[in-house]
């Protein structure tokens, strides 16, 4: 059984039908949506046009694409978990790559000319559920491919600096609370484009990773400044 309505803000020669039967949450999304569209000038002008039911419901779907948000998982208390782990390569906006040197337990930003691919290093990025999960920044952990050496970032001196340090047991960075000296190895990765992401320290949220303007200087934690990049290119690895 259904009821037919009359409904203020549908356009007149419309009307509403409600079905007793109990809607999904995706139906109702559906049907405010559409409702929404009635009202717009397109369907106005289709309706006073009397065109075909199949070219009014061409309008109505026209460029409506459908997104599906699912909840983000919820860390325990003050527990960061890790969720996951994905292989990825990483440039700042002047596509210098990344490059280990291992004397000076460093990551340079270096422009890599032809056939100097391979010293480009490449990131385990493991992701977090936060206990209060952001829709703008998630919690990472980034380990350099093929090493146990993990970025960190911590104080040296009066400022934070960033390091890379090795961590022999793994499983100590499957969950990470709050107030731990672990939370010192997760930073929040928060995107601003495609592919495009900036990465502050989580324990020291003002103080990003960075890099020179000049070529082959290396990686730092900075606050935000004119003379140093703060965006990254982050390219998933398949």
């Amino acid at each position: 059984m259904a009821a037919e309505m009359r409904c203020p803000i549908m356009p007149a020669g419309l009307s509403l039908e409600v079905s007793r039967h109990p809607l999904s949450m995706k139906r109702v999304v559906n049907l405010v949506v559409a409702i929404e569209r009635l009202k717009g000038s397109r369907a106005e002008v289709a309706l006073r046009s009397k065109i075909s039911a199949q070219r009014f419901l061409d309008i109505m779907t026209d460029d409506f694409v459908e997104v599906i948000h699912m909840p983000e998982a919820r860390a325990p208390g003050n527990q960061f978990i890790r969720t996951g782990q994905y292989e990825c390569s990483m440039s700042d906006s002047q596509k210098k790559s990344l490059v280990l040197l291992r004397d000076s337990m460093e990551l340079h930003a270096v422009t890599l000319q032809g056939g100097n691919g391979h010293r480009k290093v490449h990131l385990n990025m493991s992701t977090y559920a936060h206990p209060s999960p952001s829709a703008e920044a998630r919690p990472v952990a980034l380990g350099i491919k093929g090493t146990n050496l993990f970025l960190s970032c911590h104080r040296e001196g009066q400022k934070p600096a960033l390091h890379l340090e090795p961590v022999e047991d793994r499983q100590s960075l499957t969950s990470v609370a709050s107030d731990d000296d672990m939370l010192r190895f997760l930073f929040y990765k928060r995107d601003s484009g495609v592919s495009l992401s900036t990465l502050a320290s989580a324990r020291f949220p003002k103080w990003f990773i960075s890099t020179a303007e000049e070529d082959d200087m290396p990686v730092e934690m900075r606050q935000r400044a004119a003379d140093r990049y703060f965006t990254f290119h982050i390219q998933r690895q398949s």
